[in-house]
């Protein structure tokens, strides 16, 4: 059974930084793309950065490039998102999931999420 697990969230000012972790136990995660996804009050679950199997290859969305890190350490069974110079639309709840190779959220098993608040 996967079991997930994300932290690292909180409440920072614009321009502060934050490093997320989520760790999924259950699964072999090496075998699989991982990503991070954000939902903010009011708004649909967006895809946010996402990392290959093996962590060769990285891809962003257009409002993480520059900012947001992705990488992964599979002997943890963890992936991380390094966050910094965030904004006040940065804030939303983060969640972590396996991806398909077209970088969409593969796994039906979603963890609780990490609060982002991000203060003007």
């Amino acid at each position: 059974q996967v079991q997930v697990e994300e932290s690292g969230g909180g409440l920072v000012q614009a321009g502060g930084s934050l490093r997320l972790s989520c760790r999924r136990s259950g699964s072999t995660l090496s075998d699989y793309p991982l990503g991070w996804f954000r939902q903010a009050p009011g708004k649909e679950r967006e895809f946010v950065a996402g990392i290959s199997s093996g962590g060769g290859r990285t891809n962003y969305a257009e409002a993480a490039k520059g900012r947001f890190t992705i990488s992964r350490d599979d002997a943890k069974n963890t992936v991380y998102l390094q966050m910094i110079n965030l904004r006040p639309e940065d804030t939303a709840l983060y969640y972590c999931n396996t991806l398909t190779d077209r970088w969409r959220a593969l796994s039906h098993v979603w963890g609780q999420g990490t609060q982002v608040t991000v203060s003007s």
